[in-house]
């Protein structure tokens, strides 16, 4: 995370872009953290270990398959399912409405990627980590796979200017994955690989021009708070009429007063404060005289 972060600052694809970017409280705190949290105890204590203590169907055959080789096995299945029904999302207008917070940023960077609706992501981890406990994988299999799945997400989505030449074609990466989240008709129902575009070039739907996007996100309107964006999925509203209950991202209302309260404490401690200067300077003078007496 750290290096990503390090490399935006110094390779941008988009410029201008600050690390505390619009939203970004709401996908750290409320996507990120407390969201993934309560949707991995979910998931895994009351549906995947209830179902594998039910349907347990462990195959012999996995014992014998070293761990590495499980976790490629794993990745490149459920990267081809995750392309599949990210096109699905992207061509229905039912499932469009748990993928659409995912697109609602404005600025793409690497902790966009975090902001996805519950219910999408309840659906695809169930079916991404299920397979892996119910066909009795190596343990290591789950969070190895956990890891790669963060730290990839991480990486497509961040504001590096990467050029990767026909890597781009096997290996997918933020040249293809900023096009898909900017607001252009091109992409509407292009670039939906995850891990490896391949898929996209042989199903038809990538689109990587030598130009870059001019704008990000929905061309609608969409709340930027936590819970309004989940109400919005299914009862969309005017934003404008919600804009005094952002629950979960205080910092937009209490930034006027922090600005006030920071101009106070840089006034009171400026060295052109008449009383503080004249403070230092006694302090100065009682230290010269005990230094010489």
């Amino acid at each position: 995370m750290v290096l990503i972060v390090i490399l935006e600052r110094k390779f941008p694809y988009k410029k201008g872009i600050p690390i505390l970017r619009k939203g970004f409280w709401t996908d750290l705190i409320w996507y990120t953290l407390i969201q993934s949290y309560l949707l991995k105890i979910l998931i895994f204590d009351y549906i995947i270990h209830p179902l594998d203590n039910y349907y347990h169907v462990s195959f012999q055959l996995l014992d014998s398959i070293p761990l590495w080789e499980q976790v490629i096995f794993f990745l490149v299945i459920h990267d081809f399912y995750i392309y599949w029904f990210h096109r699905w999302q992207h061509s229905s207008k039912i499932l469009w409405r748990t993928h659409e917070a995912h697109h609602s940023n404005k600025e793409i960077d690497w902790l966009a990627g975090s902001r996805s609706h519950s219910i999408e992501i309840i659906i695809n981890q169930t079916i991404e980590f299920l397979p892996i406990v119910l066909l009795g994988a190596n343990p290591w299999v789950v969070p190895l796979k956990a890891l790669i799945d963060a730290v990839w997400g991480m990486y497509i989505h961040s504001n590096i200017n990467v050029k990767s030449g026909k890597l781009q074609y096997i290996i997918n990466g933020p040249e293809m994955h900023q096009w898909h989240h900017a607001d252009d008709k091109n992409v509407f129902h292009a670039n939906f690989s995850t891990k490896f575009a391949i898929w996209d070039w042989l199903f038809g739907t990538g689109y990587l021009p030598k130009h870059k996007p001019e704008k990000f996100g929905l061309y609608y309107e969409y709340p930027r708070d936590y819970f309004l964006q989940h109400i919005f999925s299914f009862r969309p509203f005017k934003e404008i009429k919600f804009s005094k209950f952002w629950f979960s991202d205080p910092l937009i209302n209490l930034r006027p007063w922090i600005m006030k309260i920071w101009i106070k404490i840089k006034k009171i401690f400026s060295i052109e404060n008449e009383h503080l200067k004249s403070y230092l300077n006694l302090i100065v003078i009682y230290f010269k005289r005990n230094r010489s007496a």
